[in-house]
């Protein structure tokens, strides 16, 4: 790790990630980013495999910590400049269980059944890599969602909305319709939360 005084701020970060919603996120508050995406080889969907006995706020930070160390290390390894890297992993938790990405539509529809009219907690850690280290935060927001009926689900599955999101949802889409109300970062709930995003990337020297 070297000195913070000998470290030049940088004008741009890698983003290893592949959500759109994230990409959008970053241009809003002017940060200049390149993307850094896993290669065929890397088994990304082993680090989301949980643990027995782990708790959907341990497991979201340690998958986003992992996959950071991993975007680190690919790097190192390649020819690119270097810059920090900014990784992110968001997980919807109800009732203590983790609701990720929906493997099918029936999956979809079973998670916002569970999901209609009641709480929910939406958990997005953040995670920057760059010369002295993995920085990590983690954003906690609650979702409250009006009931839905079976028909109303049946349609919103059909939309496609709910695929390659967590909790079957995308709260700046169609969903938004049924949310009576949060509690937290709307930010965080779309994947990136703005506020610890930026505090992170100013603490690892980024300029935007």
């Amino acid at each position: 790790m070297r000195p913070t005084s000998d470290i030049q701020p940088s004008p741009f970060i890698y983003l290893a990630s592949q959500s759109p919603r994230r990409r959008e996120l970053l241009a809003q508050i002017g940060v200049r980013y390149e993307l850094l995406l896993p290669d065929d080889a890397e088994a990304a969907e082993a680090l989301e495999v949980e643990r027995l006995g782990e708790s959907p706020r341990d497991y979201v930070v340690r998958v986003c910590q992992a996959k950071a160390e991993a975007a680190v290390t690919r790097l190192a390894a390649g020819p690119a400049r270097r810059a920090p890297i900014l990784t992110a992993d968001t997980t919807v938790t109800i009732d203590g269980a983790i609701l990720g990405k929906p493997a099918d539509a029936a999956h979809a529809a079973d998670m916002l059944a569970r999901l209609a009219g009641r709480e929910h907690e939406v958990l997005t850690a953040i995670a920057v890599g760059s010369e002295e280290g993995v920085r990590s935060a983690l954003s906690i927001s609650k979702v409250w969602f009006a009931a839905m009926s079976p028909a109303q689900i049946d349609a919103y599955v059909a939309s496609g909305e709910p695929f390659g999101k967590a909790g079957a949802y995308g709260i700046q889409g169609r969903a938004g319709g049924f949310v009576e109300r949060i509690e937290g970062s709307y930010s965080g709930i779309m994947g990136l939360p703005l506020f610890e995003t930026a505090s992170l990337l100013r603490a690892a020297h980024v300029e935007f």
